[in-house]
């Protein structure tokens, strides 16, 4: 007989904003800091249940080194790297044991994360991602990709080329001509969650430039069981190895995405990038949400 698995109800599920000062913005996030008698099928199940895009569980944990492990599950898979969940959890782990320094160990690699207490009282984490690549996209993997999106080749901005970007996790990173192009987002849900499981794509990050340092976004999930992520700090840290691959980080290395607009979650994560560097940095602030 199966044995069942553990549900929401029998542990202690925390739930953050991550990317905003807002608990209605931003991405929400599970965060479970203690999961080291949770196995891979409870994980998943809880993950399930809470129903955001990711849940976020600290399997072993060491306070006097600040050193802990997470694995990281949405509705329908473990994935090897989240941001705002990381986010999320270092933001909950700096409430209760102070600011400072943290290292996660996570699938994707070891997780650097500094914290901080703004001025406001709100506390703001720091990742720093694993080594960032960047590669052209095939003009396959673009077609079928336009294809279940239900747009044209002639709604890319030819300036910034489609490449697979990867920090963590693969993204394919599409720019758009316009803002409008970016708003009407209406996708084919199983075309393009087959597409990316085929190529093994966690997000397909959707953007727009504003100017060089601003950008806007949007990252359809349907391989997570998600329509749309509001705020996908693994694609920022993958985004800002792709504008350095590709010549497009302005002088001082730093721009803002703005995402979640669209779906009246507003998220603002800041992705600083060295030119000389393989890892990126994406910050963001996290709050409870409550009730």
């Amino acid at each position: 007989m199966k044995a069942m698995t553990t549900s929401s109800s029998d542990v202690d599920v925390l739930r953050y904003a991550a990317f905003t000062s807002r608990p209605d913005g931003g991405n929400p996030a599970g965060v479970v800091l203690d999961a080291a008698l949770l196995g891979p099928d409870d994980m998943g199940a809880i993950a399930a249940e809470v129903g955001y895009s990711e849940t976020a569980f600290v399997t072993t944990r060491d306070e006097e080194r600040r050193r802990f492990t997470l694995r990281y599950f949405s509705p329908l898979a473990e994935v090897a790297f989240c941001g705002h969940a990381t986010v999320a959890t270092a933001v909950a782990l700096a409430e209760r044991l102070g600011p400072g320094d943290l290292v996660f160990d996570t699938p994707a690699g070891e997780i650097p994360v500094t914290t901080a207490t703004d001025t406001d009282g709100a506390v703001r984490a720091t990742l720093t991602s694993v080594p960032t690549r960047s590669r052209p996209a095939r003009t396959d993997e673009v077609d079928e990709t336009l294809s279940a999106l239900r747009w044209d080749s002639a709604d890319l901005a030819p300036e910034l080329p489609p490449h697979v970007a990867f920090a963590g996790n693969d993204h394919l990173i599409l720019a758009v001509r316009s803002r409008a192009r970016l708003a009407d987002l209406d996708y084919d849900f199983d075309a393009l969650a087959a597409l990316m499981r085929k190529h093994g794509w966690t997000t397909v990050h959707l953007v727009w430039r504003e100017d060089e340092q601003r950008y806007h976004a949007r990252d359809p999930f349907p391989v997570g069981g998600v329509v749309e992520d509001p705020a996908t700090g693994a694609a920022a840290a993958a985004f800002g190895g792709y504008l350095r691959t590709v010549g497009a980080l302005p002088s001082s290395g730093v721009v803002t995405v703005r995402q979640g607009e669209d779906m009246g979650r507003p998220s603002d994560l800041t992705v600083r990038t060295d030119p000389h560097g393989a890892r990126v940095h994406v910050s963001g602030n996290a709050v409870p949400i409550v009730g």
